[in-house]
């Protein structure tokens, strides 16, 4: 299969993807505290990706957990939910 086609199959996979978490994430009620906890995760977990070179300096073993966006950002996601307090 050529290059161009299999990046572009991936690249409409991905997209797909990622509209349907839009969607889910749009059709929910979305206060202070999910838009805080969203804008943690996304920022670590697009942090960790743009800028790896962040982790050098932690031990191998947490080098190798943290350094996929996704699960930087779900371990940020499920931390600050559950830290973080609100009172509407």
């Amino acid at each position: 299969m050529p290059d161009p086609v299999l990046g572009g199959a991936t690249l409409l996979m991905f997209g797909t993807v990622a509209s349907a978490g839009v969607k889910i994430i749009a059709s929910q009620h979305i206060d202070r505290k999910a838009t805080l906890v969203i804008a943690i995760s996304f920022s670590m977990g697009l942090g960790v990706e743009l800028y790896p070179d962040i982790l050098m300096q932690f031990p191998e073993t947490i080098r190798n957990i943290f350094s996929s966006g996704i699960t930087t950002g779900g371990l940020a996601a499920i931390i600050s939910n559950m830290v973080i307090r609100i009172k509407e």
